[in-house]
């Protein structure tokens, strides 16, 4: 049904086979000795990936594995690990405690994925999950890939120190680039033409470091058979292009979400000018030169901005153009886009306008990202995009927000009704959250779901999933599992991962305390959990399970404290006031973040100083902590983005959101005492000052954790459990 431009370009069969072999030798050690891997593309026979694994007789081989290619074989062992020998492998952490002899299988394994890729990423994980990342993280992070069976991916570090050379090329002056591009934590933005300036400019050692990254990442990723995506020109281009080419026909595109004119109204280039082709060209053309290329780039245009006309013809003309520019430097490309625009902005994209832009592009010369597909799939009111192939993605997290969530039955369910769905042409799924490090449950379902050609039974899944996670059968553990599975775990409908708790709200009279599930459904999983510390304490991925789910329950509680606020200051009521505020500002806020502190992937330090450490200066390090800073905050000069990028961390909790319900209570107290009205702008005037204060407290945050997890959660479950 489908050509699909070739995605040639992938390393030899020896080279993924010794990329597979060290990657196995990272993970089990000297135990990597009993497993054999090899690496076959006849055994695809030119379709989507399979591996299949066997005890060969009279070896010292426990399990031989082959694969059609390095991210099949990597695939079918972490298979092995995760049925055959009990193992588990997340962000959280590895179990990886192998019998002391490997089980033998009795007959041979064979398993085909029902799609040609299985994809991960968002352009904005790279802000919010990726910016600090130095090599060392870079490299776990696609040895889970190649585990996941991810064989699709973006590589986009190091596109800006390309760019900067296009830009010195085409004679703009480096001030005119400064005024460009933004600081590290927000580029996944100025990438997509919707933010410029904001926080930069980028320091020289900024671009030596991501080029250095880059090289390492895309060679990595092809060493294991993975298909790199790369950058492209969408049309979006620095105000210095109008100084060098006066003539050139660009219009200033409106405002990006909250930003005016100062940071945000980038120009697009018209898709006639000749210039298009000129700039996206050169840049494709220099960047495959430093990189190579495996033929599939991104480019996205209108990301959350309204194109200048409706016009069909008009929309035609600047897919083509973004594509022209593509093939014009690689006649092979294959354009990757993004899906979002169409059901973020739906009364612009109409049937006609999305028919049109798709169709600028010859047919299976584009793939795109069903972005948000198990809440919106976009895919069922298009004809399945018009003909034009398309990723099934799991988008899950907005902003990198902590919070337990999911939507277990859409994914579990989803992916098989779409390649049902009449003349399909879905090749794949996807991840593609917007920050990573959460709810590794949901990651490790879809991961599976990626090979599987039928549903799971999902409460014996999580029960067999909680036993590989800690290590040891537990039934207290699988059942706090089975109640989370069937309440935070299983939003229906049309669900935003979206944490709008009033904990990491700014505080107001009108805030939503509504839940999709069932609040004492957590409660009771927290004891459950709690009850099998004895047993599973000393398993890292329990402790940090213990902290999350602590972390909903008092998010939870907090919700309650607030309404408790708020009814005693509609009813006037001071020493309910006093007592409700007092609790939550002076015990549960502090007692939250004394518990956060006491695990490494809940500090605010851990994300601080990775930002310091990308800097080779002390003022570098400062910009870059500053970066870090605002975006989980304000994201933006003046609370533009607000909390969008939420978290909860130790250290973020006490001198961040306590700090504002503590203003808060004030204020409420205030008011009663002397019989003037609260009013809202007043307020946020005030906690403006505190937010802003936070961002510029010149505090140094550990990053090492203190404290026993299993000893602050039982204190506060004993003080609090409802």
């Amino acid at each position: 049904l489908l050509l699909l431009a070739a995605t040639a370009g992938r390393a030899g069969d020896a080279r993924q086979e010794e990329a597979v072999r060290a990657l196995a030798r990272r993970l089990l050690g000297p135990r990597a000795a009993a497993v054999s891997l090899s690496v076959d593309p006849a055994l695809a026979a030119g379709g989507p990936d399979i591996y299949r694994l066997w005890s060969p007789p009279g070896t010292g081989v426990a399990v031989a594995v082959e694969g059609s290619s390095g991210v099949a074989a990597a695939a079918g062992l972490y298979r092995y690990l995760r049925d055959f020998c009990g193992c588990h492998l997340s962000w959280s952490g590895a179990q990886l405690r192998l019998p002391d002899s490997l089980p033998r299988l009795r007959a041979e394994i064979r398993s085909a994925a029902p799609g040609r890729y299985r994809y991960y990423q968002n352009v904005c994980a790279q802000s919010y999950s990726f910016a600090w990342w130095d090599w060392a993280r870079w490299e776990r992070e696609i040895d889970w890939m190649a585990l996941s069976g991810i064989n699709l991916a973006p590589a986009f570090a190091g596109q800006e120190a390309v760019w900067q050379r296009v830009y010195r090329n085409l004679g703009l002056n480096q001030s005119e680039i400064d005024k460009y591009f933004t600081g590290p934590a927000f580029l996944a933005w100025n990438r997509m033409g919707n933010l410029r300036r904001w926080a930069g400019p980028l320091p020289p050692a900024w671009h030596f470091k991501q080029l250095y990254l880059q090289y390492r990442i895309v060679e990595r990723m092809r060493s294991l058979g993975m298909t790199t995506v790369l950058p492209a020109f969408a049309g979006h281009v620095p105000q210095g292009i109008l100084r060098v080419f006066p003539r050139v026909n660009a219009t200033r595109l409106g405002h990006w979400s909250h930003f005016d004119c100062t940071y945000s109204c980038t120009y697009l280039l018209d898709p006639e000018d000749p210039m298009f082709q000129v700039i996206g060209t050169l840049f494709l053309k220099e960047l495959i030169k430093e990189f190579g290329t495996d033929h599939v780039y991104s480019a996205d245009t209108f990301n959350e901005m309204t194109p200048l006309s409706s016009d069909p013809a008009y929309l035609s003309r600047v897919s083509n153009a973004v594509f022209r520019s593509m093939t014009g430097a690689d006649p092979k490309a294959l354009w990757l886009m993004q899906g979002w625009l169409f059901q973020h902005q739906p009364d612009f994209w109409q049937p006609a306008q999305v028919r049109a832009l798709l169709h600028g592009v010859p047919l299976g010369r584009m793939i795109v990202l069903d972005l948000f597909a198990e809440s919106k799939p976009v895919y069922q009111w298009t004809e399945s995009f018009y003909g034009q192939p398309f990723i099934w993605c799991m988008l899950h997290n907005f902003g990198g927000n902590h919070g337990l969530f999911g939507t277990v039955e859409a994914i579990n369910h989803g992916p098989f009704a779409a390649r049902r769905f009449p003349n399909s042409t879905m090749v794949g799924t996807g991840l593609v959250p917007e920050g990573i490090e959460q709810n590794d449950m949901v990651y490790e379902l879809m991961n599976e779901l990626g090979w599987r050609q039928e549903p799971l039974d999902l409460p014996s899944w999580v029960t067999r999933y909680a036993e590989r996670r800690y290590g040891a059968p537990n039934a207290a553990a699988a059942g706090a599992w089975r109640l989370l599975l069937r309440s935070v775990y299983n939003c229906t409908g049309v669900c935003v991962n979206h944490n709008r708790s009033p904990l990491v709200r700014r505080p107001s009279l009108r805030m939503d305390t509504e839940l999709w599930y069932n609040a004492s459904d957590v409660y009771e999983a927290w004891r459950l959990l709690l009850s099998a510390g004895a047993e599973l304490g000393s398993s890292p991925a329990f402790l940090y399970d213990l902290v999350d789910v602590t972390r909903q329950a008092a998010q939870q509680l907090v919700s309650d404290y607030y309404l408790s606020i708020r009814r005693a200051f509609q009813s006037h009521a001071l020493p309910e006031l006093l007592t409700a505020g007092g609790v939550l500002v002076y015990d549960l806020l502090p007692e939250l973040d004394r518990l956060l502190c006491s695990h490494s992937l809940f500090l605010l330090g851990r994300w601080l100083e990775s930002a310091r450490a990308a800097g080779t200066s002390g003022r570098e390090a400062e910009q870059y902590e500053l970066n870090a800073r605002n975006q989980v905050t304000l994201w933006g000069p003046s609370g533009n983005i607000l909390d969008y990028a939420n978290k909860q961390l130790g250290g973020l909790v006490l001198d961040y959101y306590a700090v504002r319900w503590s203003l808060f209570v004030s204020v409420l107290v205030e008011s009663l005492n002397s019989g003037r009205p609260f009013h809202q702008d007043q307020f946020n005037q005030a906690v403006f000052q505190v937010e802003r204060g936070f961002i510029y407290n010149k505090k140094r945050y550990p990053a090492v954790p203190a404290g026993d997890t299993m000893e602050i959660s039982r204190k506060l479950f004993l003080k609090y459990y409802p």
